[in-house]
């Protein structure tokens, strides 16, 4: 059985024009979100979250991974990729984290592009229309600047004080004309300075 879903909501961007210098090879960035009935919503204080993980994350990963998929143009085109969830102001910002830091909702993300990475996350509590945030990093290295990026987004009447919006983010590159370096030339340097005292 799976979380009650109201609706999927899709959000791209492609970006052709950065700091005013046209970019060689555009960037899209895409974001699914699903809107769930939060389960643990008007229970009280719930100690074990285990059965909803369980019996619901899976599927959801699974849904998600294959709508931004498609809505990318395939899993082999995404070198960037974030997760983010947001509980409706009746409910607990663990709520949202206990939907999204399981590896039975995040390894279906993980396994389709083939990533070596952790997921970046944000998890918050907000009401309908709040603004979302979607961290991302490189799949493949957490240290290469490039691919820092966040993807945001607003969905005017989520989450409602009862539901959860939970969202999957992707890229197809890095951040146009990048140039600040990753953080191993950093360390070089620093080492270098550290050795020339």
């Amino acid at each position: 059985m799976a979380f009650q879903i109201r609706k999927l909501v899709t959000y791209k961007e492609q970006i052709f024009i950065e700091g005013g210098k046209a970019v060689q090879t555009p960037l899209n960035m895409v974001a699914v979100a699903a809107i769930i009935t939060n389960p643990w919503h008007g229970r009280g204080f719930v100690e074990d979250f285990k059965p909803q993980i369980r019996e619901h994350c899976s599927d959801l990963g699974q849904l998600i991974v294959a709508q931004l998929a498609q809505a990318i143009g395939g899993a082999a085109r995404i070198e960037a990729y974030g997760k983010a969830a947001v509980v409706g102001e009746a409910g607990e910002i663990e709520h949202a984290s206990a939907v999204i830091h399981t590896l039975r909702f995040g390894n279906h993300f993980r396994e389709a592009v083939d990533a070596k990475s952790y997921l970046v996350f944000t998890n918050k509590r907000g009401g309908a229309g709040t603004s979302i945030q979607v961290p991302m990093m490189h799949k493949d290295d957490e240290g290469l600047r490039s691919h820092y990026l966040t993807l945001e987004l607003r969905i005017d009447d989520a989450p409602r004080a009862d539901e959860i919006v939970v969202v999957l983010g992707a890229a197809d590159g890095g951040r146009p004309h990048a140039r600040i370096g990753n953080r191993y030339l950093d360390q070089q340097e620093l080492a270098a300075e550290q050795s020339a005292i």
